[in-house]
């Protein structure tokens, strides 16, 4: 493997923003903390920087809940189908349970002896009898399967309801989500557009200068074909726009892309790059080699791939397409090798 280039730790500006779980409370409150005008230009530059960071932020968090949305929605669909299948059990224990207990009326009447003394036939009332002890100790049986059957019913419904409330909390927490990350946009946008036309047009050029190019990456081989597979269709989407909330294939946000570029080699990668971070075996930065997952920051707040020769593959932040930057560009990097 070529070896690395020095990690360099670029500026806000140059680096993006990396996409971090973070808690909405406080990044409400940064919000609220942003001043109504921001000047000189290099502080705009800055806090478009940062606004784009808390963003992506936020993406992670709505993927999160997002994620656990689907999960929950799957878990009440199963268990809605399994209280309709024990309703069922119950309504066809109950119908069985009412023809024994027709079966044991029509037989009852006269006291047991008084009965037998009266029978025409001593032999086939003694056979009946013994039938009906029979009957009586399944009805026993029957009634305790149906009391466990009822109990059991009553839980699901329970967990049922308790799962619905949960998804109900997640579909807010998606809801919430979203809106912040729309709110941070809109004002990185506010914020560019207060920008002079030349220094607009300067910030735009450095968010999308050149990182597109192939870097040379001779004698970097994947060690592994799935790897290599992930490599290649981390390259095709160079160029393809960084979205909030996508995971392609025309749109990335940072774990997106990680997701989709493993899904075409046949590997099923979490949504969010702090499960990704320990979506495999850790190794050390200078052992990297091309398919490696590499998180930024302690909090695995960004998600890159290494392709080799000191480059990773990444969606940066909202404007800047996906493309390739030094591994080097963030600190915190830990490699992940799925």
């Amino acid at each position: 493997m070529g070896s690395h280039r020095r990690l360099v730790q670029t500026s806000g500006f140059n680096r993006g923003a990396g996409a971090a779980l973070c808690v909405l409370s406080a990044a409400a409150a940064a919000l609220g903390a942003v001043p109504a005008v921001a000047a000189p230009s290099a502080d705009t530059k800055a806090e478009v920087d940062r606004l784009y960071e808390q963003a992506e932020q936020a993406t992670e968090a709505y993927n999160k809940a997002d994620e656990r949305a689907d999960s929950l929605r799957e878990e009440v669909s199963t268990a809605q189908d399994k209280i309709a299948r024990q309703q069922e059990r119950i309504n066809s224990m109950r119908e069985r349970l009412g023809s024994l207990a027709g079966a044991q009326y029509r037989t009852g009447g006269l006291e047991p002896s008084l009965a037998l003394l009266f029978s025409d036939d001593p032999d086939d009332y003694l056979d009946k009898a013994a039938v009906l002890d029979r009957i009586n100790a399944h009805q026993a049986g029957e009634l305790k399967d149906l009391e466990e059957a009822m109990r059991e019913l009553a839980q699901e419904r329970s967990e049922a309801a308790r799962k619905l409330g949960e998804l109900e909390k997640s579909r807010k927490a998606v809801a919430s989500h979203k809106r912040t990350v729309e709110k941070k946009l809109a004002r990185a946008r506010a914020l560019l557009n207060s920008l002079p036309s030349d220094e607009r047009a300067a910030y735009d050029r450095a968010s999308r200068s050149g990182r597109s190019e192939w870097p040379d990456l001779s004698g970097a081989a994947a060690p592994s074909g799935r790897a290599a597979a992930a490599v290649a269709a981390a390259q095709s989407a160079i160029g393809k726009p960084y979205v909030w909330g996508a995971n392609g294939p025309s749109g990335f946000d940072c774990s997106g892309l990680m997701q989709w570029s493993y899904a075409q080699a046949g590997v099923s990668l979490p949504r969010t790059s702090q499960a990704q971070r320990y979506a495999g075996r850790q190794v050390p930065l200078s052992q990297a080699l091309p398919g490696d997952l590499v998180t930024y920051r302690g909090d695995a707040s960004h998600v890159g791939m290494y392709v080799g020769n000191g480059q990773v593959v990444h969606a940066p932040y909202p404007g800047a397409p996906v493309r390739y930057d030094p591994v080097g560009m963030m600190p915190g990097a830990t490699v992940t090798r799925p």
